[in-house]
């Protein structure tokens, strides 16, 4: 049994502690399905996945995060893909889970390579949809926006600050990722470099590359491509 005890089909909102932090989740499907673990971009939160929830929930037990710092989750002021990486391995050893298919968007798609290459054990198939790990770059830091946010603002600086800085430490750590990868890109309308995902997917022992091109949120512009595109793969 997962998730408090709950067992069969199940759709509803929980939450789990990781050290002092409280994490919220969202789970839908079977529990005696195959887990899936989704992680959402930076200013997003679990809802986002939305619109291929529902597919996934059909063949797998569907755990959709919210990190730190962004909706249900505890807001504590401080973040890092590192923190994030940690709250991800402490949630899946809370829920007993096992080896999980974990998918990551942008923000989240960086802190599944991390848990990919930090803790082998809990990855069996890694899905990053349009994040390269952190490479340097210029990107100024937007203003916030007026009015209440579903997310902590600190959040943003400090994770666009440290994708600007860069983490060699990253690229260098894609060769020890030995799970079996699948990099969705989202092409030239896409802000991250397609480059990149090519040289991410050269890096990485046992990677396909594929190239949805409806910009960076490909998941939410054409789920149903998407959708087709990781189940098609995991089923191969």
């Amino acid at each position: 049994m997962l998730a408090g005890g709950m067992v069969g089909l199940v759709d509803g909102r929980c939450q789990v502690a990781v050290g002092e932090t409280q994490l919220a989740y969202e789970v839908s499907g079977s529990l005696d399905a195959p887990p899936v673990v989704l992680l959402h971009a930076l200013g997003e939160r679990a809802a986002s996945w939305a619109p291929v929830t529902a597919r996934f929930a059909e063949c797998f037990c569907v755990f959709a995060l919210d990190l730190r710092g962004h909706g249900g989750s505890d807001w504590p002021g401080i973040y890092s893909f590192q923190l994030m990486c940690d709250d991800v391995v402490g949630v899946l050893g809370q829920l007993g889970l096992g080896a999980v298919t974990l998918v990551g968007h942008s923000m989240g798609g960086v802190v599944a390579y991390l848990v990919a290459m930090q803790r082998p054990d809990r990855v069996g198939r890694l899905i990053v949809e349009d994040a390269p790990p952190p490479f340097p770059r210029d990107r100024a830091i937007p203003d916030r926006p007026a009015g209440s946010l579903d997310f902590d603002w600190p959040v943003v600086p400090a994770i666009i600050a440290q994708v600007n800085a860069g983490d060699p430490a990253a690229w260098d750590g894609l060769g020890a990722i030995t799970a079996p990868t699948l990099l969705i890109g989202g092409g030239p309308e896409s802000h991250i470099p397609q480059d990149k995902l090519v040289e991410v997917a050269a890096r990485i022992p046992r990677c396909d590359l594929v190239t949805i091109p409806a910009g960076h949120h490909v998941h939410e512009a054409r789920p149903s491509e998407f959708a087709d595109a990781v189940l098609g793969w995991l089923s191969a």
